[in-house]
C-alpha cells in the first residue's frame, strides 16, 4: 500500500572537522535529532566540495583533505522541524542550513507474505 504525506527536508552543510563540545558536530547533531524524536537522519560525506571561503576539499590522493564536506539530511513534519531549529542556534556556528517542502511516499508491504 502506498501512502503520501507532505514534510520538510532540512539539510545542514558543515565540515568534517566542525566540533561541538569537543565532539564531531555531525555526531552531536544525529544524537540531538534522535533525542528530539525526528523520523530519521542521514549523514553524507562529500568527496569534493567548497564553501563560502572557496577553500577546496577533496579525497583526491594528490590533494588529500581532512576536512571533507558533510551534509546531514533530516525529513519530518513542518512542526517537528520548526521545533528543532532553535536548538541548532549556537551549535551550527559555520555552515549552511536549507529547508525545502517534500512529499514522503511510504510503501507498506503485506507483512504476511514471505520474502
Amino acid at each position: 500500500m502506498k501512502k503520501e504525506t507532505e514534510a520538510v527536508l532540512l539539510r545542514i552543510f558543515i565540515g568534517e572537522d566542525d566540533r561541538h563540545e569537543g565532539r564531531p558536530l555531525y555526531k552531536y547533531l544525529v544524537e540531538l535529532f534522535r533525542k528530539e524524536g525526528m523520523a530519521g537522519a542521514t549523514v553524507l560525506r562529500g568527496i569534493d566540495g567548497f564553501g563560502k571561503t572557496s577553500h577546496y576539499h577533496t579525497t583526491s590522493i594528490l590533494r588529500l583533505s581532512t576536512d571533507l564536506p558533510i551534509v546531514l539530511e533530516v525529513v519530518d513534519t513542518r512542526e517537528k522541524i520548526e521545533g528543532v531549529l532553535p536548538k541548532l542556534e549556537g551549535v551550527v556556528t559555520s555552515g549552511l542550513i536549507t529547508e525545502e517542502k517534500v512529499t514522503i511516499v511510504f510503501y507498506e508491504g503485506d507483512e504476511t507474505k514471505s520474502r
